[in-house]
């Protein structure tokens, strides 16, 4: 770590990550009762990703999020029962029930939407950039997407008008070293961050199980964009600890040994809390008031989220088409 911080904000980044992960394992229960329509995927073991990037971006600052984007929305300022909300079905979630857990929007924290398209919110972010460069208004937009993406040609043609167009955009890679099934070895070539690179974009690889490792990175890409250097692309190497998606269960295209390496040596987690403890005024009783705090407003969040309302089935076609 290259700066001091300030003890609240590492208490906030702590409580972010516990949030995320206390969240996503109890979407994970809640699947597993049938109480969560759809599907859902969780990212387990990358909460240091969003909590990091999100910290350094204001409000008004757009993302745009993915199929594993529960941890981005939370991040970007999602309030917990509206997101348990929207993954039941209810009304009061974010996009009155009708997104689900790929589809989860929230405009007034600057979250321009989950994708369920690999590499589907790149342009979108690309355009959000734009419309901030036009407009002057000093806003950055980041696009979050997995390793899986790194071949879709959107981000090459995005890449390509960032770096022309000189946008204010951060191009987030959560490499969480498999797409689907599929070891990202296997499929992809060369150093990611040289795909940035071709583009005359300062590029970098990121320890994405470090949360101040993230936060640091990305609070260098905002000061580029802020001050109209244009765009940069970040490499998280991050990890997830359940499969793909529910489905997922075995998991026969990595061994257990290599999931116990992850949690047990890298948890961006636990590992954090050591940091933390070692500072002097930050004792162990602050972290577990976090924990117990966290949890109960998981729960009074779920309770919340189970007494709404379904939408009226004549409100399928709202929000669909402009009016």
């Amino acid at each position: 770590m290259t700066r001091e911080y300030e003890k609240d904000f590492l208490l906030k980044l702590y409580r972010q990550m516990m949030t995320v992960r206390g969240f996503e394992e109890q979407v994970l229960r809640l699947f597993e009762k049938a109480q969560i329509p759809g599907i859902v995927h969780v990212s387990v073991g990358q909460e240091a990703v969003p909590v990091g990037v999100c910290a350094a971006l204001n409000t008004d600052d757009h993302i745009t999020s993915t199929h594993r984007g529960h941890g981005h929305c939370l991040a970007k300022g999602a309030e917990v029962s509206r997101m348990f909300a929207e993954l039941f079905g209810k009304v009061d979630g974010y996009c009155q029930g009708k997104g689900g857990s790929m589809h989860i929007a929230n405009q007034k924290s600057g979250n321009l939407g989950a994708n369920g398209i690999v590499g589907g919110g790149i342009s979108i972010a690309a355009g959000a950039a734009l419309s901030a460069k036009l407009q002057k208004n000093n806003r950055v937009s980041v696009s979050f997407f997995g390793d899986g993406a790194l071949n879709q040609g959107i981000l090459a043609e995005s890449m390509n008008m960032a770096s022309v167009w000189n946008l204010p955009i951060i191009f987030a890679c959560e490499n969480n070293q498999y797409g689907e099934y599929t070891p990202m070895r296997l499929v992809t070539a060369g150093t990611i961050k040289m795909r940035g690179e071709a583009y005359s974009i300062p590029s970098v690889t990121v320890d994405g199980m470090n949360v101040l490792a993230v936060y640091e990175a990305t609070s260098s890409a905002v000061e580029l964009a802020r001050k109209g250097e244009g765009p940069s692309f970040l490499v998280f190497s991050t990890y997830r600890y359940y499969g793909h998606g529910m489905g997922d269960r075995n998991r026969s295209y990595r061994t257990r040994e290599e999931e116990r390496e992850w949690r047990e040596k890298r948890d961006p987690i636990d590992n954090f809390k050591q940091y933390l403890l070692k500072i002097e005024d930050i004792a162990e009783s602050d972290c577990d008031n976090i924990q117990g705090e966290v949890a109960q407003e998981i729960e009074r969040g779920i309770e919340i989220a189970k007494q709404a309302a379904y939408p009226n089935p004549e409100a399928v076609a709202d929000h669909v088409y402009a009016e």
